[in-house]
């Protein structure tokens, strides 16, 4: 907690992101409220292991300095409406991040069953609304992670916004998750992108606005520096493609271990170096590719027949089948 602390302070005065993004621990995750729950073999597992409203505050504080960024945290896995009030009075959370369908029974990150957390996914989702604080529902990028289909990938990442949408989220960042599953070609990761954000925004209204946020893929990165580097200037080149509004850095060392403050402020050093000569050096139009635009077509039109099928399942008292 104290090396997270200090190196908060570190980032900061380095003035090199605009928002601190906290990972904490699983134990925090699931057990925050329920401390004699958690497993001390767990502390500090994914994270850091903050177990106070005390410590997310001196971790904001810490952030005072320098440029002043940001900070946002993921939710829980278990007590999630508690949690929010806890990360909007502690470190007056940018927005929340919360998946809709995960931190259940389904991935073992918590204890719900699978409707149920999706229920409450839903009632923080209309919490934040209420509330008017952005959301962030990262939930397409978790299919990809464990080898999905890109049609379900593209499907759920609708399904996220739609359902963001329907609790009356006015702001929404939808998170695009590059090179996952691991090996997936630059073309076809692409294509995918496009056919994600086809989608997404076509939910866009007066009362809807969608923020693109880009990351690279966090199983892609090699665990040699000098290649890992690497991968993360020629993932973040292939993200311009998609022109967003948030580049949500990955620290290059992250397949060997936890990234220190040095190695955040070095990684988007790197981003910022490969976001200028995209653009201001003339970046060539990749959405253009023929292979690209076959491929985006395609799964816009796979992902149409899934979500239809969705429709189709559903009983006939249900009048949405898309948020039920």
């Amino acid at each position: 907690l104290e090396e997270t602390r200090r190196g908060i302070e570190v980032i900061a005065e380095a003035g090199v992101l605009d928002v601190i993004s906290l990972g904490p621990d699983q134990n925090f995750q699931k057990a925050f409220f329920r401390p004699e729950k958690m497993n001390p073999a767990q502390d500090g597992a994914g994270g850091v292991p903050i177990r106070t409203p005390g410590d997310l505050s001196r971790l904001f504080a810490s952030s005072r300095r320098g440029n002043y960024p940001l900070m946002r945290c993921y939710s829980g896995t278990a007590d999630v409406l508690r949690l929010a009030g806890i990360l909007t009075a502690t470190i007056r959370n940018a927005w929340c991040a919360v998946p809709l369908f995960w931190y259940n029974v389904l991935d073992g990150r918590g204890p719900r069953s699978l409707d149920r957390s999706i229920r409450e996914a839903q009632a923080l989702l209309r919490w934040h609304a209420e509330r008017g604080i952005p959301v962030e529902v990262n939930e397409a990028h978790h299919w990809g992670l464990r080898d999905a289909h890109d049609t379900i990938v593209v499907a759920t990442g609708f399904l996220a916004a739609y359902n963001a949408k329907k609790a009356g989220v006015r702001s929404y960042v939808a998170q695009y998750m590059f090179n996952t599953p691991n090996g997936t070609s630059f073309k076809m990761d692409l294509a995918k992108m496009l056919a994600m954000r086809d989608l997404i925004e076509s939910l866009q209204d007066e009362d809807f606005r969608v923020f693109r946020e880009v990351r690279a893929g966090l199983t892609s990165f090699p665990v040699e520096p000098g290649a890992a580097r690497g991968q993360l200037a020629s993932s973040t080149f292939l993200q311009m493609a998609l022109e967003p509004d948030i580049v949500h850095v990955v620290a290059y060392c992250e397949a060997d271990h936890a990234a220190t403050a040095p190695e955040v402020v070095e990684s988007c050093r790197i981003v910022r170096g490969a976001i200028e000569n995209c653009l201001f050096g003339g970046m060539p139009d990749m959405t253009l590719d023929p292979s690209v635009v076959a491929r985006r077509e395609e799964l816009v039109s796979e992902a149409r027949i899934l979500l239809d099928a969705i429709v189709a399942l559903a009983g006939p008292g249900v009048q949405d089948p898309w948020t039920d």
